[in-house]
């Protein structure tokens, strides 16, 4: 009796020493994926030449229907459609390989989260607001995006400049609303 009470309290410890192995191992996995996945983030590669693509038109009619107002430009990294949808002004970009990357609208102060507002009117009593600019990723492709000259992480941000005394910050506010600054200019 003793022998089979021992034979089950070692086989316990073994399962449950396997289910905490199971578990890190699972967590270490999720770790090495995200990090993978944030390796495979294609670099910004220069756009060669002056000319707007024509597979980024080609594409822009494809991802945008019944849009009016369209220009485009030839940026160093992206070529960029400027356009009005449902009454807003919005830029596309699109990457090396005319795919979409993302787009910006222009936003009002009122339009980013409460929390983001209040944090702002806090921390920058004294400054200017300015202008407020939507960038909506695409997440369907991996290039990053690239905004007043810095390279930052595809996700969906909101970009407040905030100004006094002839400096200017612009700040980079989540869909969350947390806050933080994105570039002193």
């Amino acid at each position: 009796m003793k022998k089979l009470i021992a034979s089950a309290i070692i086989a316990f410890v073994a399962i449950a020493a396997v289910q905490v192995q199971a578990q890190t191992t699972t967590k270490e996995v999720k770790k090495e994926l995200k990090s993978e996945k944030k390796a495979a983030h294609k670099q910004l590669q220069k756009l060669e030449g002056n000319k707007v693509s024509s597979r980024s038109k080609d594409q822009f009619n494809s991802d945008f229907d019944g849009v009016s107002d369209i220009s485009w430009q030839r940026g160093a990294q992206f070529d960029e459609a400027t356009f009005t949808k449902d009454g807003a002004k919005m830029t596309a970009y699109y990457d090396y390989d005319s795919k979409l990357v993302g787009t910006t609208t222009n936003k009002k102060f009122a339009d980013l989260p409460a929390s983001a507002q209040k944090d702002i009117k806090n921390r920058y009593k004294g400054y200017t607001t300015g202008a407020v600019v939507m960038y909506d990723d695409n997440e369907g492709n991996e290039t990053d995006m690239l905004y007043y000259g810095t390279q930052f992480d595809d996700a969906d941000h909101f970009f407040v400049t905030v100004s006094k005394g002839g400096k200017e910050t612009i700040l980079m506010v989540s869909m969350g609303g947390e806050v933080s600054i994105f570039k002193e200019v």
